[in-house]
């Protein structure tokens, strides 16, 4: 048997698995995906179950249950794309024919000193459950400092506003404005928000020193009792130690079929793949969509034709009752519709995309 492997049943690894299924699959390929938890975690709401207001079921996704389709739960190590092997932390390598990349992103920390070791993180289940804990055993009126003023640390703040009236709550950013990517009129919505529901902002802070509860803005100290890091994503670090050809930001470089073109039995999907827009869930599902006809044309003999992926818009949520989004190119977006349309989507997501 034949061996397709997809690494990280997220976003991306899971729609490609879903389209494989729905359709008819080579006798004598098996279809293997490998994550370290037995079902998706919806990523784009971690920032809810962080801040206390769903519980951990509200998020969880169920891997499809089919005969075709082997699972198997662990810690990748690394990839030799030229013995075309997985290595496990404790797991005999595996070997594929083709593979999907879909391991999604660590942290960026920007080499700031005592970042890594004295901030928060939503960016995996695991860490999302240790800053739950840590936010709810902070005392009433004491301190949270949310870096990074981009879209996940503006609905972090939000939803903890929400969980917890009682504490402080502190948005840090080193632009002149939050939501520095969305249009003026959006971030001029979302600071009026904030204002109103008493969450400081502070912008054009250069952090250069984590210390503890102590901020360093150069020399000015910020104290804090904890702090989450939403400032910033980069490819796993099992994609960063892969000899082969990277954009700036460390994501792969690959041709139309969403191929390493070095190595055309590989493909990479998601926070990992160089794409000409931001990284999201949404990005990473359509893109799946495109790898999964790519391997079925394969299978059977055909040539690929693929179109350019186009993207919906942007929509971010302030709490349970507000929102905002970018919908197309040029339609904007807030209040209370913005926030029904971001829960059209979840719905959607946890029914497997629909």
């Amino acid at each position: 048997m034949k061996k397709c492997v997809i690494l990280g049943g997220g976003y991306g690894g899971l729609t490609i698995a879903l389209n494989l299924l729905e359709k008819d699959m080579p006798s004598d390929v098996e279809l293997v995906m490998i994550d370290r938890i037995p079902f998706q975690g919806l990523k784009t709401e971690y920032y809810a179950l962080a801040s206390g207001t769903i519980a951990e079921t509200h998020i969880r996704v169920a891997y499809p249950d089919d005969p075709r389709l082997t699972l198997t739960f662990g810690e990748v190590t690394s990839v030799d794309l030229e013995a075309k092997l997985i290595h496990f932390e404790e797991k005999d390598p595996l070997r594929y024919d083709w593979l999907i990349i879909g391991l999604g992103c660590v942290d960026a920390y920007h080499g700031i000193e005592g970042a890594q070791e004295h901030s928060l993180s939503i960016q995996t289940l695991t860490q999302t459950r240790a800053t739950y804990q840590r936010i709810n055993d902070i005392a009433p009126y004491g301190q949270v400092s949310i870096i990074g003023g981009g879209l996940s640390g503006v609905e972090m703040a939000s939803e903890l506003r929400e969980s917890r009236p009682d504490l402080n709550i502190r948005l840090i950013d080193r632009g002149p404005s939050l939501l520095s990517s969305f249009p003026s009129n959006l971030q001029q919505y979302v600071r009026a928000w904030m204002s109103e529901h008493h969450i400081e902002q502070r912008t054009l802070v250069t952090l250069v020193r984590l210390d503890g509860g102590d901020l360093y803005n150069k020399e000015e100290l910020i104290r804090t009792d904890a702090t989450i890091w939403t400032a910033g994503i980069q490819p796993s670090p099992i994609v960063e130690a892969l000899n082969v050809i990277k954009d700036r930001q460390g994501r792969i470089v690959l041709n139309d079929c969403h191929q390493i073109p070095t190595h055309n039995e590989v493909y990479v999907v998601g926070d990992c793949a160089s794409l000409p827009f931001s990284p999201s869930a949404q990005a990473a599902q359509a893109q799946g969509k495109q790898i999964a006809e790519v391997l079925q044309a394969i299978w059977k003999g055909d040539t690929p034709r693929l179109g350019p992926i186009k993207l919906r818009g942007t929509l971010g949520s302030l709490g349970k009752k507000a929102g905002f989004g970018i919908m197309g190119k040029r339609t904007l977006m807030t209040g209370k519709i913005a926030r029904i349309l971001k829960s059209g989507v979840l719905w959607k997501s946890k029914r497997h995309f629909g």
